[in-house]
């Protein structure tokens, strides 16, 4: 289990900044490596994620980024049809990749979204729960495959960045839901269906796959999240605050003065 390391930061903006440099030096850096081909990086939803993204696009750094050595991949998404408003593909295509797609800088095919729901609306309505959960382990198999055809039998992340919810959740793993306690190293992405929070059907990357990151970087604002990071931090790996498995071979948290105002 990684050492905690916590970083506070003065309010949301300056908080996406800072993640948004950190994670800019850091893909330069390994991009320099004389070794390295490709770089992956799991990212996240959410305010805080999209508030990140954003900032990524408008920062001078961006333009020292091969972006087509960048991987992107996500640690959680909502299961809903592929052009639906609530996927954080979407909303991470509009704050960021689109663009980088459209000048040329990344390829289509280094996006790594997480499988959408194909059914239709009807067929959504009438399915049995079994049906449902059918459906989404299909596509936590399909997005685990990927993982391995990509990065091989053990694949790694240089990178996964998490928000976490008032509730103490992070990636789509709720507290006391089941799927933050699911310990099977073979198991890399779960389904989650009837989520606290809607949509209610979701996949998410699961803790051992999250711990095998090189860095896991968790960011979050706000004093409504003052309870949960405070939660997180009290004691590692409770299922009350899922938040608190985060783990990689280096684990931080980034974190403004309001989120840590409990602390």
């Amino acid at each position: 289990m990684a050492e905690l390391a916590t970083i506070v930061y003065p309010n949301p903006q300056v908080l996406a900044e800072a993640v948004a440099a950190r994670t800019l030096l850091t893909l330069i850096d390994l991009i320099a490596e004389p070794s390295r081909t490709r770089v992956d990086i799991a990212v996240t939803g959410g305010t805080d994620g999209i508030r990140m993204l954003e900032a990524v696009g408008k920062s001078p750094l961006a333009e020292a980024v091969d972006w087509s050595r960048v991987h992107v991949w996500w640690g959680d998404e909502r299961f809903v049809a592929a052009g639906d408003d609530d996927r954080n593909a979407k909303q991470a295509n509009d704050a960021l990749f689109g663009a980088l797609i459209e000048s040329g800088a990344m390829p289509t095919g280094n996006i790594h979204a997480m499988p959408a729901d194909t059914r239709g609306a009807e067929e959504i309505a009438e399915a049995s729960p079994e049906q449902t959960d059918a459906a989404l382990a299909r596509a936590a198999a399909d997005y685990q495959r990927e993982f391995v055809e990509q990065l091989g039998d053990r694949p790694t992340l240089d990178i996964a960045l998490f928000g976490v919810g008032p509730d103490a959740h992070f990636a789509s793993l709720f507290p006391d839901h089941g799927e933050a306690e699911i310990d099977d190293p073979q198991v890399l992405v779960a389904g989650v269906r009837d989520s606290p929070k809607p949509p209610p059907l979701r996949l998410t990357l699961s803790v051992p796959m999250i711990a095998r990151s090189r860095r896991t970087w968790v960011f979050t604002s706000g004093a409504r999240k003052a309870d949960a990071v405070k939660a997180a931090f009290a004691r590692r790996n409770n299922p009350h605050a899922p938040s608190s498995y985060a783990d990689g071979e280096e684990l931080l948290w980034l974190i403004d003065e309001g989120a840590a105002s409990k602390l």
